[in-house]
């Protein structure tokens, strides 16, 4: 077995494109962390799916956050509490939850725990050398590495070291390469200098005594880590970082895309807590 540190940070995100939860505590299940992305909003008017990939039409979505109000159980998905930027609230089992959203965004808004049948979001792709497209919007179907019934983008795990932010960082000093951009859900401290992740595509992680996960491909990155959130700035550098230090072949999309962190599936699910270790198996 070889060592690659140990789990820094655990994350899940409730509703699709909103801040999520730090937990101190995380259990896995095929479908990911119990909580994590259950929830997304969807355009009354063209069943696509809300996503900050399209800040133009959805401004400010990602300084939104999204607490739960219960604990999520396997058969059992709480209501969340969703805070605005300006600092108010509602309960999404409040009657008037889907009104307020919908007026914030002058767009009829509903918020799902059930898919559409076909998944698509809309995504807005920058003028930045590396991207698949360039200054255009997209349709996207996306959750391909999962089951049904999800709103992934990919597959339900994302890992992401600290590693790869250090080494991006001092290739673009300027920038701020907060985790918040890249929203993961597990953070691990402590792996080898440089990409490490790259090297993990295809093999088996274990982490802590339960857990055991299956890298599947890269995380191909968007115009989100570029965006503000809090004191974080605009910054297409992020981006500019990524596509010139780390533009990786997307198996499944037969193209290269910037890329920071990979998509994992769980193979084994379990507890998964602060300092656990991580491990090739």
């Amino acid at each position: 077995m070889s060592g690659l540190g140990s789990v820094a940070g655990l994350w899940r995100y409730p509703v699709k494109s909103m801040q999520g939860e730090p937990l101190d505590a995380a259990h896995a299940t095929e479908r990911g962390f119990l909580g994590d992305r259950v929830y997304a909003l969807i355009d009354s008017a063209t069943e696509k799916v809300v996503s900050a990939k399209h800040p133009k039409k959805w401004p400010g979505i990602l300084e939104w956050r999204a607490r739960f109000l219960g604990t999520p159980a396997p058969d059992s998905i709480p209501a969340v509490r969703v805070q605005f930027p300006d600092g108010s609230a509602i309960s999404s089992d409040d009657a008037g939850f889907n009104a307020r959203v919908s007026n914030a965004f002058q767009r009829d808004v509903v918020l799902r725990s059930i898919p559409p049948e076909k998944l698509v979001l809309e995504e807005y792709w920058p003028d930045i050398e590396g991207l698949a497209h360039r200054e255009t919007v997209t349709d996207e179907t996306f959750s391909l590495g999962t089951s049904s019934g999800t709103f992934f983008d990919f597959s339900a795990i994302h890992l992401l070291t600290k590693s790869t932010l250090g080494t991006l960082e001092r290739a673009y000093p300027a920038g701020c390469f907060d985790l918040r951009r890249f929203r993961p859900n597990i953070l691990l401290e402590g792996a080898p200098d440089g990409l490490p992740e790259n090297d993990w595509v295809g093999k088996k992680i274990a982490i802590g005594d339960q857990v055991v996960l299956k890298v599947l491909i890269p995380c191909p990155r968007c115009v989100m880590t570029t965006l503000p959130q809090g004191e974080l700035p605009l910054d297409s550098g992020i981006l500019k970082t990524a596509a010139r230090e780390n533009n990786a072949l997307i198996a499944p999309l037969n193209q290269k895309m910037p890329s920071i962190g990979v998509y994992a599936k769980v193979v084994r699910g379990g507890d998964v807590r602060h300092g656990d270790s991580a491990r090739l198996v």
